[in-house]
């Protein structure tokens, strides 16, 4: 059996959110941690690791009870999390950044290191992306509801805006269909996570079809 692909001293960037594979994200850097990563991460071409967070702040906090020895408050996130790729980048000033990225594959945290100025690195294994699984007729209204929902939020996009899902678009797919869903739907982190870290695409979906019908947003 081939081992599965791992990476060394990946950086992260733990958010209140989470960050699926094919999905978008959108983040203003101004923290000098952040600022050197992504600024290499740019350089490189290299890929950052997004990790939703359990405890804690996104932005770097002093340890007002200098409880931890390390001279920042406690942060804790899950050990399953996405590959962000940066797709545009603009620096308007100095020490500051906006970028978007894209979603690429999981990984599960072996290791993990603050290093002294805050940041975060990670050893990691990467996860398998989801198996092509076909929708099934009886989960095909998720998919009419969802491509319904995309062509009225592109129909409301302002100039400059950036459309709300990346192309291809896969409504056929089980796992592309439910990751779209989970990044809409106003559900907790906690949640999104869960469903994130499940193997099974149709699983995921079916999970999702849960919920729209629990809300009425499909009937």
């Amino acid at each position: 059996m081939t081992e599965p692909a791992a990476l060394t001293s990946l950086p992260l960037f733990p958010l209140g959110t989470v960050l699926y594979p094919g999905g978008t994200l959108e983040l203003q850097i101004f923290e000098v941690r952040y600022l050197n990563m992504i600024g290499k991460c740019v350089k490189t071409g290299a890929p950052f690791g997004v990790v939703s967070l359990t405890e804690g702040s996104e932005v770097l906090k002093p340890d007002t009870a200098q409880a931890h020895g390390t001279g920042f408050a406690k942060e804790a996130f899950h050990p399953v999390g996405t590959l962000a790729s940066i797709t545009d980048f603009a620096a308007p000033q100095a020490g500051l950044m906006r970028i978007r990225c894209s979603g690429m594959q999981r990984f599960r945290i072996t290791r993990h290191e603050k290093l002294k100025h805050g940041l975060w690195i990670a050893d990691v294994t990467l996860l398998p992306g989801d198996e092509k699984v076909t929708l099934p007729q009886d989960l095909q209204d998720i998919a009419v509801a969802l491509k319904n929902l995309l062509r009225s939020l592109e129909e409301r996009l302002q100039p400059q805006q950036h459309a709300p899902v990346l192309p291809p678009l896969q409504f056929d797919n089980c796992g592309w269909v439910a990751n779209r869903w989970c990044e809409l739907l106003p559900i907790p982190p906690e949640l999104k996570q869960r469903l994130m870290a499940l193997d099974n695409p149709l699983v995921r979906l079916e999970l999702v079809g849960d919920i729209l019908r629990r809300t009425g947003i499909v009937p």
